[in-house]
């Protein structure tokens, strides 16, 4: 049974938005967040190790979301504005909270 053409995305170039934010901004989103985990909690480590299965489930969630709207532009600018303020904290984080690194 052929999917409703009603719910279907006619643009291309919505259909490009969705994807690029879901696949790439969705990465992105996921690995920034775990980076701040790892420079604002006091156990660095224990987040390190976990963030290889915890990318994959935000990612994965991240990665959907983008299909349930109509317009992949409105998406594609919302993941562009959380990876900036994520890129912020990380920043901040690195500066004030600093990963000890082993020499």
């Amino acid at each position: 049974m052929p999917a409703n053409q009603k719910y279907l995305t006619h643009s291309g170039w919505h259909r490009f938005a969705k994807l690029l934010s879901g696949i790439l901004g969705g990465y992105i989103i996921a690995a920034l967040f775990h980076m701040a985990l790892a420079l604002w909690l006091p156990g660095h480590k224990n987040v390190l190790i976990t963030s290889a299965y915890g990318i994959f489930i935000i990612w994965c969630v991240f990665m959907l979301l983008p299909f349930l709207s109509k317009n992949g532009w409105k998406v594609m600018f919302i993941y562009m504005a959380i990876i900036f303020l994520l890129s912020l904290v990380v920043y901040y984080g690195n500066i004030h909270h600093p990963i000890p690194t082993l020499r």
